[in-house]
């Protein structure tokens, strides 16, 4: 079995190759316009409904890849909300966030984690240390 013959898991087709991961579309600018907009994440359902409200005709699935090719570009950052993606344009520092599990409320935090990950990796031997922190909660408003 080749590897165009292998079954791929449902969504691979969405993944973005290099190649496109930087193209500039009008689909692209839209959707950075939309998420320039917001201070709070959105998912690519809320990105979609955004456009299609701004008489902007973009489909679901060019939202999904697009988002995925500026994730991966460095334009735009992914959090994990419950089972689902959120995306929110941010600052090009290293940074994490706190985000309000009700209204999606999204602050940038700095947060002195570096040294504390690179001695835990170096503690169990791990080298080209990344890591992703979550920090989720209910925002004063929504308490």
């Amino acid at each position: 079995m080749t590897n165009t013959d292998m079954p791929r898991p449902p969504g691979a087709e969405l993944v973005p190759t290099p190649s496109v991961t930087k193209r500039r579309t009008r689909q692209r600018d839209l959707i950075a316009s939309v998420l320039a907009g917001s201070d709070q994440i959105m998912t690519s359902q809320q990105i979609h409904n955004r456009l299609s409200q701004q008489g902007q005709s973009v489909g679901l699935a060019t939202v999904y890849r697009t988002l995925a090719a500026m994730q991966l570009a460095g334009e735009v950052d992914a959090v994990r909300i419950g089972q689902e993606l959120a995306y929110r344009r941010c600052s090009q520092t290293h940074h994490h966030h706190l985000t309000c599990r009700s209204c999606g409320n999204t602050i940038e935090i700095m947060a002195p984690l570096e040294r504390w990950a690179e001695s835990v990796a170096a503690e169990h031997g791990f080298t080209g240390i990344e890591h992703v922190i979550e920090i989720s909660g209910l925002c004063p408003s929504c308490q």
